[in-house]
């Protein structure tokens, strides 16, 4: 089983055989052994490479859980005694994962050298036990379950635009303004709709209704779309906290916001005893918890500092105006004093 899931994780035979330190051939060996055991083929091989058949699938969920289960099983009964060590799977959303967990995953490897770390970054939901994960960073309200949650604290979900598109758009005072406006859309954010919590003396959900200009599945376009002036995004804020911070971007209709969503890391009941899971949330926690704080304190000052106020969008129009004005004025001026000194043709002007 520890073959067949070395060879899954690491990309093929001879990268599982220097992992486990076999040779390529012992590692298919192991693997025919495997599948003559189970009746079944497990995968399907080529020269170069291999993939997994449905019933390898199947065979996989169950492997990974079996292993950490030994694994689990080998560690609690040596308690104390044992170092934290082996591989730590952990699972976030890719861009929490890219922007904030991984430096934290740099300095705790620095920390604990004999524990490695396999971060799988997914923008969708995973079955901790099944898939053989040991921690998970959440965003989302989390529905019951046996997991062990630690929250870490909470995002919040903001609509955002530069002060370039803002300049040149229609004043947003409330959310069915955004109708008028070109919309950078994502999947989990909506792609044709968004919605917003009911207006003062309703009960009612409000829900804007668009046609995006830009559906994207990345955050960092979305980002880079928004930075550029293309149009208006919704994303967390933690997505946007450098743009925040540098004044590319800022946030509208903050008065407007879903309550903030909390963030949390899960695992499954019984992980934390394993010393390198410990280690790692002890390691992790304060600093996470740190890291969102800080986050949520530098976007409520940018909401509180330089969010438009009813007018701003005019005075911004006003001031373009004023200067292509100021420039065509220039520029006419520069042409009259040149065409008293050259004469041109009207054909060659015409070119």
């Amino acid at each position: 089983m520890k073959v067949f899931i070395a060879a899954l994780d690491e990309g093929g035979l001879r990268k599982a055989g220097r992992k486990l330190g076999r040779s390529p051939a012992a590692i298919s060996r192991a693997l025919a052994f495997l599948e003559a055991h189970v009746g079944v083929t497990l995968l399907h091989r080529t020269t170069r490479s291999f993939k997994l058949s449905e019933a390898g699938e199947r065979y996989a969920i169950v492997c990974r859980r079996v292993i950490s289960d030994l694994e689990e099983a080998d560690l609690v009964a040596a308690g104390e005694r044992s170092a934290p060590r082996g591989t730590l799977t952990i699972t976030a959303p890719v861009a929490a994962g890219e922007d904030i967990l991984r430096s934290v995953l740099d300095a705790f490897m620095d920390a604990y050298p004999t524990v490695s770390v396999r971060l799988l970054l997914l923008d969708r939901p995973v079955s901790l036990i099944d898939e053989g994960i040991d921690i998970a960073l959440r965003i989302a309200h989390l529905a019951d379950s046996t997991h062990v949650a630690i929250r870490l604290g909470e995002v919040r979900r903001v609509v955002a635009a530069s002060p370039r598109y803002l300049s040149t758009h229609p004043k947003i005072e409330e959310p069915a303004d955004l109708a008028k406006h070109k919309i950078i859309a994502m999947a989990h954010f909506g792609i044709d709709s968004w919605s917003f919590p009911a207006a003062k003396g309703s009960s009612i959900p409000r829900s804007v209704q668009f046609s995006p200009r830009f559906v994207v599945n990345s955050v960092r376009s979305a980002v880079a779309s928004a930075v550029e002036g293309r149009g208006i995004t919704r994303l967390f804020c933690y997505h946007i906290a450098e743009q925040l911070s540098q004044g590319t971007l800022q946030i509208l209709l903050a008065q407007d916001e879903h309550s903030a969503v909390p963030l949390h890391l899960i695992s499954p009941q019984g992980r934390l005893a394993v010393p390198k899971v410990r280690a790692f949330v002890d390691f992790a926690v304060p600093r996470l918890k740190a890291h969102f704080s800080r986050l949520a304190g530098d976007s409520a000052k940018q909401q509180r500092g330089i969010q438009p106020r009813a007018g701003v969008h005019d005075l911004l129009h006003a001031r373009d105006v004023v200067r292509r004005v100021v420039d065509e004025g220039a520029e006419g001026r520069a042409a009259g004093v040149a065409s008293r000194r050259i004469h041109v043709p009207t054909s060659r002007t015409e070119e």
